[in-house]
């Protein structure tokens, strides 16, 4: 089966390290998904292949470094320290990491966006209407030439601490790193300090072809919604998989 390629590539000092590189995000499909069973008399997602796609479509990202996270953290009880400290101390543990940074990154330290510049958005509330903190990616990715990149949280894995802004990069022609704005879950962490592992899973890939698409409506005669109804009642289990699905190969 022919391949198209999507290239990772990081600084020399960096890859030379062999930490967290980009995997098949099917290598990382969550054990409670694994433990599932789905049978005839307790049907559960397992037997959901498009469920299973999610889990399994697309590269894998993880945290490059530890991050220490005090976020809504309000010291002295006053609303401009909550700001400061949420603003500051996410950052790498020490300088010696810090100046490493530059060569995981062009960018070095951490990094910021103003919630002006999302004014509206219901993620402001969600972040506890402070700064969102930017994670420097180390790794440039390169597709072939008609290609893009959809940047998602990983999809049903994702961490309930926070999640990336996703975004859809034209990676054929964008030379560099795709770094990425992260909220953090202040609908079940109003105050969080947690410390983000080196190797958390932050970013699930998923490469496609830019294509040009018009939408058309139409209506469906009631004949042919019954001829599919029917056949699709033909088998009690798996009749998506063994009818309709198309697997897919992810290298």
């Amino acid at each position: 089966m022919f391949h198209k390629e999507i290239e990772f590539s990081a600084h020399e000092d960096y890859f030379a390290l062999k930490e967290d590189f980009p995997t098949p995000i099917k290598l990382n499909i969550p054990e409670w998904y694994k433990k599932l069973e789905h049978t005839l008399h307790n049907k559960t997602v397992k037997g959901c292949m498009p469920f299973l796609d999610t889990l399994t479509s697309g590269y894998l990202l993880n945290i490059p470094q530890d991050f220490n996270v005090r976020h809504n953290v309000d010291n002295k009880n006053e609303k401009e320290e909550i700001f400061k400290d949420s603003f500051q101390t996410f950052s790498l543990h020490d300088q010696s990491q810090l100046l490493h940074a530059k060569h995981i990154n062009l960018n070095s330290g951490f990094d910021t966006h103003s919630i002006k510049q999302i004014d509206g958005s219901p993620f402001i509330e969600k972040n506890k209407n402070l700064p969102f903190y930017k994670i420097l990616n180390p790794w440039k990715i390169k597709t072939p030439k008609g290609y893009s990149c959809l940047f998602v949280p990983p999809l049903n894995n994702s961490d309930d601490r926070f999640s990336i802004i996703p975004g859809i990069v034209d990676t054929d022609t964008f030379p560099n790193e795709v770094n990425f704005p992260i909220v953090i879950n202040g609908d079940k962490y109003p105050v969080l300090e947690t410390t983000i592992k080196k190797g958390t899973p932050y970013v699930q890939v998923i490469p496609f072809k830019r294509d040009n698409w018009k939408m058309i409506t139409k209506p469906s005669k009631q004949k042919e919604i019954q001829n599919s109804r029917l056949f699709y009642g033909l088998k009690m289990l798996n009749i998506y998989k063994d009818k309709y699905w198309n697997k897919k190969s992810w290298k």
